[in-house]
């Protein structure tokens, strides 16, 4: 102990050393941090073309073009011009996704690069597309621009016969009858078929649904021996225009039944619920509601069973054989399709019948067309979407109610004794008065 402890008295060297009550601990305070400023979201450009877009697809351009040449002429033993176009594509889109990626995040380089791989697809779709159409018409103008390839047939023009002789009358008439005739025969049963399909569910509708996609894969050579040996072999009729239909009718009907019974089923239920509640019978259903409905659907698959049995080659040959001279009858005797007459026209090694071939198939390409748009306009616009002629005749339909509604309706008079429509049942103040009794008829 210290002098100076020494010198404090006892009371003091006991307040000493009683331990003192240390503070309580004070939680640390967490740092204020300021809130990050909050950047609006920018909604990402779906449409349009921006300049950073042209020229990421521009520097890609460039850099796959650079990069395949040098594989294909320095680096690797790569040849071959098919080689070249997918391989500089295939740079192309890995180039256009890394330059989209220093600006875009991975959900819109995604989409950048399906867009370009859609555009390319439907560009080549296209191109050969209108390579076919423009190759047939560049082979065919020699004969087109005469007025005889239209009018006339092949009984008097030979092989070495000038253009100037000679025509394809006989196989566009045929085309027209045969086609007349499946038509005929596929439209009414494939509609109805797809009607049953679609409005009848059950085991055979499976049945009968699987029996169609089986048919849709039917080569049409099989479809054509079964007419012949049914229809020429077994009842004896000779090759003709009607055989020929009957074959082609066999190839089409299947694409009609499958396309149709696809539309009729997007036709929204409600529609078909609410014209059953109002109390018409399932056959007004379909004929008023569904079938208008599904018209420009059903006008489609009536053109895709036709651009199908329009080209078939081989059922004709098999079932209304080959003849030069036109023949308008489909029962008798044999007839010629255009797809028949290109076929005999090309195999031939003279220029003049093979200009007659290419001639003959761009008048079968336009006359795919003209029924397409005959067929357009036959099915109209879509559902809820009228022409100005449909438009009009609402109008004044609506006109007439409103003029029936508005007319006055007077009850008819009843002749029943003692039954009146619309009395007043309330008792009339003179009845009352008369009807009550006098003061002394109580006594």
């Amino acid at each position: 102990m210290t002098v100076v402890d020494l010198a404090k008295t006892p009371g003091e060297q006991g307040a000493l050393a009683t331990p003192t009550a240390s503070p309580a601990p004070v939680a640390p305070v967490a740092p204020v941090v300021p809130d990050p400023v909050s950047v609006p979201e920018q909604p990402r450009r779906i449409g349009g073309v921006s300049r950073s877009a042209v020229l990421s697809l521009t520097g890609a351009g460039a850099s796959a073009l650079c990069v395949t040449i040098l594989l294909f002429g320095e680096l690797a033993p790569f040849s071959g011009m098919l080689g070249f176009v997918v391989t500089a594509y295939l740079v192309f889109l890995a180039v256009y996704a890394v330059l989209t990626g220093f600006e875009e995040d991975g959900q819109a380089v995604r989409d950048r690069v399906m867009t370009v791989v859609l555009w390319t697809a439907a560009t080549l779709l296209f191109s050969a597309l209108a390579l076919v159409v423009g190759f047939t018409a560049w082979r065919g103008k020699e004969a087109l621009p005469h007025g005889n390839f239209f009018t006339q047939d092949m009984q008097a023009a030979g092989p070495l016969d000038p253009l100037t002789n000679g025509g394809i009358a006989h196989a566009m008439a045929g085309t027209l009858i045969m086609m007349a005739i499946a038509l005929t025969i596929s439209v009414p049963l494939g509609l109805a078929c797809a009607v049953y399909l679609n409005q009848i569910p059950g085991r055979f509708s499976r049945f009968v649904r699987t029996i169609v996609e089986a048919m849709t894969a039917l080569p049409s050579i099989v479809a054509g021996l079964m007419v012949y040996a049914v229809w020429i072999l077994g009842l004896g009729m000779p090759k003709s225009g009607l055989a020929a239909g009957f074959a082609i009718s066999v190839m089409m009907l299947p694409i009609v039944i499958r396309a149709s019974d696809v539309v009729l089923r997007l036709v929204p239920g409600n529609l078909t619920e609410a014209a059953e509640a109002l109390g018409a019978p399932r056959w007004r259903t379909v004929w008023h509601v569904v079938l208008p409905t599904a018209r420009s659907g059903l006008a489609t698959a009536v053109i895709l069973g036709t651009a199908r049995g329009i080209g078939e080659t081989s059922p004709v040959l098999l079932t209304a054989g080959f003849t030069a001279a036109l023949n308008a009858d489909p029962t008798a005797g044999p007839m010629v399709s255009l797809p028949l007459a290109v076929f005999n026209f090309v195999k031939s090694p003279q220029p003049e019948m093979i200009a007659r071939g290419f001639g003959a198939a761009a008048v079968l390409m336009t006359m795919v067309l003209v029924l397409f748009v005959i067929a357009r306009v036959i099915g109209g616009r879509g559902p809820g979407h009228q022409t100005r002629r449909q438009a009009r005749r609402t109008a004044r339909a609506s006109r007439r109610d409103v003029t029936r509604f508005a007319a006055p309706h007077t009850p008819a008079s009843v002749s029943v004794p003692g039954l009146s429509l619309f009395e007043d049942t309330a008792p009339q103040p003179h009845d009352t008065a008369a009807s009550a009794p006098a003061p002394g008829d109580n006594d």
